[in-house]
Formats: C-alpha cells, structure tokens, sequence
C-alpha cells in the first residue's frame, strides 16, 4: 500500500506542477459534450495518439483536477465537482518533460439548484453501466431496501464483509492505475482506491450520491480513499477499506465516521 499511496502522491505533484503552454487549438466543440450539464458533467471525445501523453484538465477558479486519457477510450466523462460556476475544459498533449500544450479548450458555466446530482454519475474513476455485473450487484441486494439508509448498509455489509485488501496490487501498481469494480467484485480484493470506486458506483446505480474522496485520515498513516455518502440531508463519511480491515480482526467499528479524523484532498 505504501509503495502505491507514494506513487500517487507523487502523480498528484507532478500534475500539480505540469507547465502548460497555449496551441493552435482548434475552435471546433465537437471534442466537448456539454448535453449532460444538468447533471453536473461533461464529457470528452479526443482520438489520443498511443505515443503521447494526454491530459484532461478542468480548472475552475484557483483549483483544477487534471485526468489522464488513453487512446483505449474514445470518450470519457468527468464531474464538475467545484460548485456553479465557469469551468475551463482543456485536452493537453506531452511535448516533452512536464511540459504540454493546449490542443483543445473550452469554458462551460454550471448551474445546478441541487449540487448532490453530480455525485450519481458515471465518471473515469467511478465508471458503471446498468450492464456491469456489480450494478446487477447492488440492484439485487437493494431489492428489498425501503429508504436509502438501507441501500447502503446492505451494500456496505456486502463490500466489508466480502472485498479484502490487495497488498500484492498496492506493491506492484502504476500511478495512472483505475478501479474497475467488475474486477473488484469477481476477484474479491482491490486497494483503498478500488473499495471506494465500488461502493460509490453501486450506490450511484441506486439512486443514493456519493463522492469518492482522497485524502489523509487519522486511521492509516498513508495516503487514502474513502467515501462520503448523502443520507438523511447530510454528507456523511463510510470507510469500507478501513472498516473490512477492522471486521477482519474482530474489533468495533462504526458505519459513519468522525469527520474531524479525515482531511479530503480531492473528490470525485
């Protein structure tokens, strides 16, 4: 685990420190889908050439999340997570080192009357269809859930007491690394990461938003990532990687959190 939280500590510095210059970008829209705006996302089409590196990077205000696209993916969708407002969407390419360069940009302005939505779609980090074999998941276990306080427990009790922790895939893994819950959820483990990805996707097939959250805590000593589940008109925190560790040893466990023991960095 360590060896993946520095790698991804060090991805989140080298983003952070990426030097962006401007291109000849050209003014077409048609890289950028603003259709689903009312739900808080947009998505992006851009044919990314195998041999370079290429970027997403939505900036609002004084803070931006930057994504990596492959050219696996012809389109991928991503949150406006900052709140109503302008967003500048830009596509960057690698020109050498830390440097790249604008290809494609274009600002959006969002304006929600209820913030929560963002938090019920599929994104490159939290990405699901009806059709994935988890969704079938959380559609069976929720069959009989009456409010949303029993979709989560019944997933939650699922998650934690079925997905144990990957050590081998914490030591081994790459700083561009992805959760896909399908594999999460027939191989039985994954890291912190992927527990988070999995529990936000069942729940967003559901009908119950929920963020997937990076950040410190005071629970582990390393780099992290949890959930922040709506319930009952409140943003609560569910921790199911530290909470199947836990049920693992036989010790006491609460379903929420002590928000004062967690810090986000960055949310999904």
């Amino acid at each position: 685990m360590r060896k993946f939280i520095l790698m991804l500590v060090a991805a989140f510095v080298m983003i952070a420190s990426i030097n962006v210059t401007s291109a000849e970008a050209s003014e077409s829209t048609n890289w950028l889908n603003t259709g689903s705006l009312d739900k808080g996302v947009v998505s992006v089409a851009y044919q990314v050439n195998a041999n370079v590196k290429t970027k997403v990077m939505i900036v609002k205000g004084d803070y931006k999340y930057t994504y990596n696209m492959t050219a696996a993916k012809k389109v991928e969708q991503f949150p406006l997570q900052l709140g109503n407002g302008d967003y500048t969407v830009s596509v960057l390419e690698n020109t050498e080192g830390n440097k790249y360069k604008v290809v494609k940009k274009e600002t959006v302005n969002l304006n929600l009357t209820n913030s929560s939505v963002v938090y019920l779609n599929s994104v490159q980090n939290v990405a699901w269809t009806n059709a994935n074999q988890a969704i079938i998941k959380a559609k069976e276990l929720t069959k009989n859930s009456k409010t949303d306080n029993e979709k989560v427990k019944a997933i939650y009790d699922y998650i934690i007491g079925n997905i144990k922790y990957d050590y081998d895939l914490a030591a081994n893994i790459s700083t561009d690394y992805l959760p896909s819950i399908d594999k999460t959820l027939s191989t039985k483990k994954d890291i912190c990461y992927g527990y988070s990805s999995l529990f936000a996707a069942m729940l967003r097939s559901v009908g119950v938003p929920t963020k997937l959250v990076m950040g410190d805590t005071e629970y582990v000593s390393v780099y992290h990532a949890w959930n922040e589940v709506f319930l009952n008109g409140k943003w609560v925190i569910i921790d199911t990687t530290v909470d199947a560790g836990l049920k693992k040893s036989n010790k006491k466990f609460d379903l929420i959190k002590d928000a004062s023991k967690y810090s986000a960095a960055k949310q999904y």
